[in-house]
């Protein structure tokens, strides 16, 4: 068939084309296989959390409060009972909830002689301001680069942002209570968390 009968009948030409078109979509796809598997390897290993009654990564990050920036350390805190709340995204509208829910109900979730420090990969600039703005009291950690976040399990590979995750850190420096998925809007989360946090510091 030359190119002019081709030409005349379109249909005949699409159903000689489509075995190519079906070689180069299969060809494709072992190209592409390879960068999967390669990605997928290391980013497995961040979702492993440290259990309840091991000992706390330590860290040293710098944060920011409703006074400015300041530094934070772990350890520098071993004798009190330190809440970290890992969230993804300064003032999104759940990690807002959570935030001012934390505020307004400071003593009662957490009372004192307990350090909460919520932990984003936000600059510390955006902490100043959200913190200034919202009159936190309490210091936001800026965990740049999310390592953090990979030590506690909190990030997670399929998504930019860490996982809403909290963690109890009882005055030996250990873990004491932890849930990988904290529910913002969830009452009885908030509840769990109170009971934790006053074990902790009953012990």
């Amino acid at each position: 068939m030359t190119m002019f009968s081709l030409m005349k009948f379109p249909a005949v030409a699409m159903l000689m084309a489509a075995p190519f078109c079906l070689q180069a979509q299969t060809g494709a796809t072992p190209a592409t296989t390879p960068a999967t598997t390669t990605t997928a390897a290391p980013a497995s290993a961040s979702v492993t959390a440290p259990e309840v009654g091991a000992v706390a990564p330590d860290f040293t990050a710098q944060g920011a409060n409703a006074s400015g920036a300041n530094s934070v350390s772990l350890n520098s805190l071993r004798g009190q009972v330190v809440v970290l709340a890992f969230y993804p995204l300064d003032r999104s509208s759940g990690c807002t909830h959570e935030m001012e829910k934390f505020r307004d109900e400071f003593s009662t979730i957490f009372g004192s002689g307990v350090t909460l420090l919520p932990i984003s990969e936000d600059s510390v600039g955006s902490h100043v301001g959200w913190a200034r703005d919202a009159h936190f009291p309490f210091t936001l950690v800026s965990d740049n680069g999310g390592k953090i976040a990979r030590d506690y399990g909190s990030m997670m590979p399929t998504r930019p942002y860490a996982s809403r995750t909290v963690f109890v850190i009882g005055k030996d420096g250990k873990v004491a209570y932890r849930n990988m998925k904290f529910g913002a809007l969830d009452q009885h989360a908030y509840d769990d968390l109170a009971a934790a946090v006053a074990k902790a510091k009953a012990e």
